[in-house]
């Protein structure tokens, strides 16, 4: 039977609907009652948008009263298509989480400690606002520093922007997308979209690279996926292990652990000596053809089977049939892509190029060009001018595109080139999110104001001076939410069912300091449904058909190349630079080159991570309902390897890393589907927050042994691929 796109989700859209509907669990206190609600009814759907991940599908929640009973996809959303991921369905249990926090706390004892008390609101965002006036006073505004996951923490920029700093990191660019992303502007000018603007849907071959669609659960993408292989589109996966897309795809190439850019290389090579690029749209596109063709000579198919352990004959192969698909043939550019440091931008330079020669770029099955909509913003004074971030030294990472959260952690502690003295964290775990953790814990140390805003007491919670109960997705405004699509428009993030306890929406808690820091200009509303609806009115927008549909569509565009789109590129040569002048000027290879990786040293595995369809990484693991799906992870190890180590499928290990670094306990997965010289697990587990009750000691923590990164020396990305285990028999 075909892989439907029905099938492929079926698990999101039927298992997990029936089991929350017919079992909701968690109650907003200990001492409520369990609810009791007919698992029959759909209740009343309020139209919102999902934040389980940055994918943003629109949902319809139902609720009876004030209860949440289930949530679908939005069917008016072109996001979500009426269909949802896992995640977004097991999102009740988040909602219902009787871990999550209620109350504003303020820290009584040493930090990391979890030890607090419960304070009011006045209390605690009085000692904030005092403690950020002493900090201006002594140290300047810009001695404070944002670090931020999720569009919530947009009112937390506009407040400190308003204060007058520039220190927003987000570990989302330089510990994930930013080497994808940088290479894209460079050689198209623009990079490829979050959510990545993929035909896959309408391509004829599909080129994952450690791209995990079936384990990675982007919704749309991973419906499109279905479709493709349903239709019979050729599918080529290269990865180390033979992952859930590689179990669907014709090829699987089970290269060597960072290799991938002489594959790519390689691939290059035989496209252009054997003239199979789309020569009209080369010449009439790009420019640097001739110098790519010149320094692509020397990367033959055997040359890069050396380097990466396949066959010089399959190399050749899957690039005729790359370029045989072309222009409806994609290389999937990735999402995370700090892997190795030195050559990640190379890599993913390599990528775009190999697009480009195939013309995939505003063409059918390959990167379609969607309009967006245009969003009037709410009339507020001008920013202070504020000092550029603390991240980077003169020269350092000049292509990066967003401050670096690792450098704002390194001018915290050496004070350069000015000290960081506050931070700011809103959505994003820091202690499990950013490499080398004993940096982090050392930074956060020296610093006199930590402040954390979430919805679960994750670990970086336990060492703040305050901690704020937000209110999460479900129960909130948040600012409008652009789509930038096929169809592309706006959506509305609007609340379901009341937060629980003390929590707060962000938007609140943002104005609220504001006002106390005398910024009550930078908020001129008095109630943010106000301020959208003004904001709506700004933008021609009916908030009326927005708040009851969720979302509302701009006028169709042309989207592709076949449907009238004119191609136009924001590069400083208004053509896509195979040979980049830019990165020329400033000391780096114009074209794309290949490092070989660190060898594994004897005796170690070259540690391997990646997700689950179940879990947002550890955003997730504290979810009772996803648990159902996935409640522990495992380290896959090669069979053979296993055996030789004495270690039969199920034993408990500790992973041991190169600086002596050792993990919790945790199964071993032995399985034919992984390469002998490296181990693989799922980020996100291994919690040590005493407040996760449900995912503290379940499984080990791979960030705890990430404790060496190469940097990207063009874009500051952390390679973390570059550490190694051993495996310790546990009793």
């Amino acid at each position: 039977m075909p892989l439907s796109r029905r099938r492929f989700l079926s698990l999101g859209a039927g298992t997990l609907a029936t089991a929350v509907a017919a079992k909701l669990a968690f109650s907003r206190s200990a001492a409520a009652a369990h609810p009791t609600i007919d698992p029959g009814t759909d209740g009343h759907a309020v139209s919102t948008v999902c934040e389980v991940c940055f994918w943003k599908c629109g949902v319809e929640a139902h609720v009876v009263g004030d209860r949440l009973i289930k949530i679908r996809g939005n069917p008016r959303h072109p996001l979500s298509n009426g269909k949802l991921c896992p995640r977004g369905v097991g999102a009740v249990g988040l909602a219902y989480d009787p871990d999550r926090l209620v109350k504003p706390l303020l820290r009584v004892g040493p930090r990391g400690s979890e030890e607090f008390k419960a304070v009011s609101w006045d209390e605690a965002l009085s000692y904030i606002a005092n403690k950020l006036e002493d900090l201006r006073k002594k140290y300047g505004p810009e001695s404070v520093a944002l670090f931020n996951h999720g569009s919530g923490a947009s009112w937390f920029k506009h407040l400190l922007s308003a204060y007058g700093t520039a220190n927003f990191g987000a570990p989302s660019f330089a510990q994930c997308r930013g080497p994808r992303d940088v290479a894209f502007e460079l050689t198209f000018g623009s990079d490829p979209g979050s959510p990545e603007i993929l035909d896959i849907g309408h391509s004829d071959c599909l080129v994952l690279i450690g791209s995990h669609l079936g384990e990675n659960m982007h919704n749309t993408q991973v419906q499109d996926f279905a479709d493709a292989v349903a239709r019979g589109a050729d599918l080529i996966v290269v990865d180390p292990r033979f992952s859930t897309a590689a179990s669907k795809a014709k090829t699987w190439l089970p290269i060597r652990p960072g290799t991938d850019t002489a594959l790519l290389l390689a691939w290059i090579h035989v496209i252009v000596t054997e003239q199979r690029y789309q020569r009209a749209y080369v010449e009439k596109y790009t420019s640097g053809f001739d110098e790519l063709a010149k320094a692509i000579v020397e990367y033959t198919p055997e040359w890069a089977a050396a380097e990466t352990g396949l066959d010089a004959e399959v190399i050749r192969a899957t690039a005729r049939r790359i370029a045989g698909a072309a222009p409806a043939s994609l290389v999937h550019p990735g999402r995370h892509a700090s892997w190795y440091g030195a050559d990640d931008t190379h890599r993913s330079r390599a990528i775009a190029i190999l697009n480009a020669l195939l013309g995939s770029w505003g063409h059918r099955g390959g990167f379609f060009r969607p309009s967006g909509m245009k969003l009037a913003k709410v009339p507020t004074p001008a920013y202070p001018k504020a000092k550029p971030p603390a991240d980077r030294r003169e020269g350092e990472a000049p292509f990066a595109l967003e401050p670096l959260a690792q450098g704002l952690r390194r001018a915290t502690l050496d004070g350069q080139p000015y000290p960081i003295k506050g931070w700011f964290v809103y959505g994003t775990n820091l202690i499990q999110a950013l490499p080398q953790r004993e940096e982090t814990l050392k930074a956060i140390q020296a610093l006199e104001l930590l402040v954390v805003v979430d919805v679960l007491p994750a670990e970086i919670a336990g060492y703040a001076d305050v901690v704020l109960p937000e209110a999460a997705y479900l129960e909130r405004f948040d600012d409008l939410v652009p789509i930038a699509w096929h169809k592309s428009g706006v959506a509305l993030r609007q609340p379901v069912i009341p937060p629980p306890g003390e929590a707060k929406p962000g938007w609140w808690i943002a104005r609220e300091l504001g006002q106390r820091l005398g910024l009550g200009a930078y908020f001129p509303w008095t109630d943010v449904e106000g301020y959208l609806k003004e904001r709506c009115k700004l933008s021609g927008i009916d908030y009326a058909t927005l708040a009851r549909d969720g979302v509302v569509l701009a006028p169709d565009k042309p989207t592709v190349v076949e449907d009238g789109l004119a191609l136009t590129f924001a590069t400083e040569s208004g053509k896509i630079e195979l040979y980049s002048e830019k990165l020329a000027k400033a000391g780096f290879s114009p074209l794309p080159k290949y490092e070989r990786p660190d060898g594994v040293p004897a005796g170690y595995f070259r540690l391997l991570y990646g997700r689950a369809p179940a879990h947002t990484f550890g955003r997730t693991t504290n979810n009772r309902l996803l648990g159902e799906l996935a409640h522990n992870d495992r380290v896959w190890i090669n069979a053979k390897v296993a055996k030789d180590l004495g270690l039969a499928d199920g034993a408990t290990v500790r992973l041991v890393n190169q600086d002596g670094i050792k993990s919790a306990p945790v199964q071993i997965k032995a399985t034919e589907r992984i390469r002998g010289d490296c181990v693989y697990m799922v980020h996100g587990w291994g919690h040590t927050a005493k407040g996760l009750r449900y995912a503290k000691g379940r499984g080990a923590d791979d960030a705890e042994l990430v404790s060496r990164v190469k940097v990207d020396p063009v874009m500051g990305g952390t390679g973390m691929r570059v550490n190694f285990v051993t495996l310790q028999k546990e009793a």
